[in-house]
């Protein structure tokens, strides 16, 4: 019997070829936006998860700013830097294994008779060294790295030197200008993934203090703890012991002290809040793709009434005729959600390709199961639920008078 349904609801359908395919564009508008939104939401998530655990979970973060957010911006542009002082603060402590800070600037660099304006790093060259060296994502795969003494060698980013970034492409032993003054290109750092840090230049930490006379003053300041150490409790310690010795009050800090499982929650916080925005904006179609099906199926019955009383009128009970007007709007549902599906995950590998060739390779599409069959799920049931009521009335009519119905 519920292959004769399904067969019936099949035939009905074609039999009203326009009318179905405009009926299913809305939920499958609906599906697409939501389909594509969720799978580069969880790829982005996904991907920046990955860098965190690159960077490894014995890190802590110190940066200026209070809470009001992340970013270089907010390091470079707060009131109160980080100073030597802090990083002495930093280093005292038991659980520290080691300590370093860094400068961010964005300048002016040369290279021949172009000028660029990029974001120059001053990066340690004593031990702390060792803290970015090891972090996966940042990788010297041409040349060799910053040394202590060779304060007039560059490393550059992978775009720099691969891409067309200037109109000839600089290698090892040329020379680049910041401020006038020349520099050596000693290296260059592995692809990162995203257009600002595949544009970035290093120099020595020194260096860097001359060149922005930012003497004492630091970035940003990284920790790595020592073995067998909880982050959270030393991130604690750090944070009381630098507000103490900047004589700050608690909740009133000009710094941040994030672990890297801090890190992952905030970005993913805020990745979950946009996601949840742009999902419910979405979902607005698929509530007017509920409505035009539900439009479709009070049209169907009043045409097809006649054919529901000659159905009655040879055994056919009431829960029959809902059944097939259901089977109907689900196959609606299902329909919508089938092509929903095949076009979202199109514009979301559309738009991971087009981040790529742009430079932003964090931008990637994660498409799983529950996804997939969640969605054509859910249009399924939005189709069901969108053709009870008007099943429900094709289920009451009375068979003579729907014979008698012109």
């Amino acid at each position: 019997m519920i292959g004769d349904f399904l067969r019936f609801a099949i035939n009905n359908l074609f039999h009203r070829k326009m009318r179905s395919l405009l009926t299913i564009i809305g939920i499958f508008i609906g599906i697409a936006a939501v389909v594509s939104l969720i799978s580069v939401g969880q790829g982005m998530k996904d991907e920046i998860n990955r860098q965190f655990e690159e960077i490894g979970s014995d890190k802590i973060t110190v940066i200026p700013g209070g809470a009001s957010g992340l970013g270089m911006m907010n390091m470079m542009t707060a009131a109160v830097p980080l100073t030597d002082a802090d990083l002495k603060v930093i280093k005292r402590q038991s659980g520290v294994d080691m300590a370093g800070g860094m400068v961010y600037k964005t300048t002016a660099v040369k290279y021949k008779d172009e000028i660029k304006y990029t974001m120059v790093v001053g990066m340690p060259t004593d031990e702390s060294q060792e803290i970015f060296s090891n972090m996966d994502n940042y990788k010297i795969i041409k040349g060799h790295n910053l040394e202590d003494g060779k304060d007039k060698e560059i490393v550059i980013g992978y775009d720099i030197a691969y891409t067309d970034y200037f109109n000839k492409r600089p290698g090892i032993r040329d020379k680049i200008y910041i401020n006038d003054k020349p520099y050596t290109v000693c290296g260059i750092v592995d692809k990162i993934g995203s257009k600002q840090d595949d544009s970035q230049m290093y120099i020595t930490l020194e260096e860097a203090d001359e060149l922005f006379n930012m003497e004492g003053e630091y970035g940003m300041i990284i920790v790595k703890i020592k073995p067998n150490v909880n982050p959270s409790d030393l991130a604690e310690v750090l944070r009381h012991k630098i507000r103490r010795a900047r004589g700050e009050k608690e909740g009133e800090e000009s710094f941040q002290v994030q672990t890297t499982e801090q890190l992952m929650n905030m970005v993913g916080d805020v990745l979950g809040v946009i996601n949840a925005v742009l999902i419910a904006i979405a979902s607005i179609s698929l509530m007017v793709g509920g409505i035009g099906i539900m439009n479709t199926m009070y049209t169907s019955v009043l045409e097809r009434t006649r054919e529901i009383g000659i159905m009655k009128a040879i055994g056919a009970k009431n829960s029959h005729v809902m059944l097939l007007f259901l089977f109907e709007s689900g196959m609606l549902g299902m329909v919508g959600g089938l092509l929903g599906v095949g076009v979202g995950v199109s514009l979301a590998k559309l738009a991971e390709y087009l981040a790529i060739q742009s430079g932003f390779a964090m931008l990637k599409a994660s498409f799983s199961v529950e996804l997939i069959f969640g969605s054509l799920a859910f249009s399924f049931l939005v189709g069901t639920l969108s053709g009870i009521l008007p099943a429900m009335k094709a289920a009451k009519l009375n068979p003579v008078d729907a014979l008698r119905y012109e």
